[in-house]
């Protein structure tokens, strides 16, 4: 287990022009009026428990009456923008039914609710401060994971889409002991593969209560999928290790599971699966992938300090000198996306 000590409270990093025109041109940023800072002025809260009574760190937030009415109206567009690309037919049967806040972490959300009144379908999506890290965490994950990320920025204000699944923690002391040998073993593979698109993405802080795991019935089985739902920590740890899911005492379980239920070959074999579809999937984005490096090259994301420890880390594991003239984690980034096509893309010979 990782014995490396993370920084509790990590710097917020604007978005700067390079960013914001990257975001412009692949359509993420919104003329809907929605402001983090507005959602901060409600006038009481009550505490939110889950069915075992358990204080769940959120708390329900309540708005006078003249702002309520406002910011209804910007979160029902919202949910237009992020649903229906902007169709405002369907307004007229939302409900914002509450507003949520949570009282942990470094990004504090609001967690919002809609419900559609005809039906009472209802979905989720949050809040926050638009930090640069994050961002380019949704935005790297977009490309190199099977998922698609759906969010939308308004000036310092990040809008994410709700991301459905059991929350790693929860599922290990709930749902796997129902699992059955098979799904255990599928449940193995795809921790593999998640750890291997953790480290390549440089994606920190996957421990189990910032990943879901996603249950799929298909017609003879039930499988599993992970996927990262918290963003924070894209490219700020110095440690290489901290870009390890497997390492964290949190995800014990999950790396006993491959332990047990896999052999060295089979590891071997998901690893580099993984490898080669993530660079099937930067090759597709080339271009798209270019842009968001050069962004990144731009922005500060982490103290220097930071970047001289994960550079040096990932050269005496690599021996790509590439990693030795890196100067910023955009660098970073540039080097270890590069030397994934360079070592493992498969060639067509057909």
């Amino acid at each position: 287990m990782s014995g490396e000590k993370q920084q509790l409270k990590k710097k917020y990093y604007p978005i700067n022009a390079n960013l914001k025109s990257y975001l412009e041109k692949y359509k993420r940023l919104t003329k809907t009026k929605v402001f983090y800072d507005d959602l901060l002025r409600f006038q009481g809260s009550i505490t939110v428990f889950d069915k075992e009574d358990k204080d769940t760190l959120w708390v329900k937030v309540y708005y006078n009456e003249y702002e309520k009415e406002e910011l209804d109206r910007s979160l029902k567009k919202i949910y237009t923008l992020l649903h229906s690309d902007g169709d405002e037919g369907s307004i007229e049967f939302l409900n914002v039914d509450y507003i949520d806040f949570c009282t942990f972490g470094n990004s504090k959300p609001f967690r919002v609710k809609i419900r559609n009144i005809l039906n009472d379908n209802y979905t989720h999506f949050y809040i926050k401060k638009a930090d640069a890290s994050r961002i380019f965490g949704l935005e790297i994950e977009h490309i190199i994971s099977p998922n698609s990320i759906n969010f939308l920025v308004y000036e310092d204000t990040l809008i994410e889409e709700h991301i459905v699944g059991i929350p790693g923690d929860v599922f290990l002391e709930e749902n796997l002991k129902n699992c059955n040998e098979n799904e255990k073993t599928q449940i193995a593979k795809e921790f593999v593969k998640f750890n291997e698109r953790c480290m390549i993405g440089l994606l920190g802080d996957m421990r189990s209560y910032n990943f879901v795991v996603i249950p799929i019935y298909d017609f003879d089985q039930r499988i599993f999928r992970i996927r990262a739902i918290d963003f924070d920590q894209q490219s700020y740890e110095g440690s290489f290790k901290l870009y390890k899911p497997h390492l964290f005492k949190e995800n014990f379980k999950f790396s006993e599971l491959v332990q047990n239920k896999l052999n060295p070959k089979s590891i071997t074999q998901y690893q580099i699966e993984e490898r080669s579809i993530i660079v099937k999937r930067l090759i597709d984005t080339k271009a798209r992938l270019r842009r968001l490096v050069e962004a990144m090259k731009s922005t500060k994301l982490a103290p220097i300090e930071h970047i001289q420890q994960l550079q040096e880390e990932i050269y005496e594991v690599t021996l790509d000198m590439d990693f030795k003239k890196a100067n910023s984690m955009g660098e970073i980034v540039q080097a270890a996306l590069n030397f994934m096509i360079r070592n493992y893309k498969v060639e067509d010979n057909y």
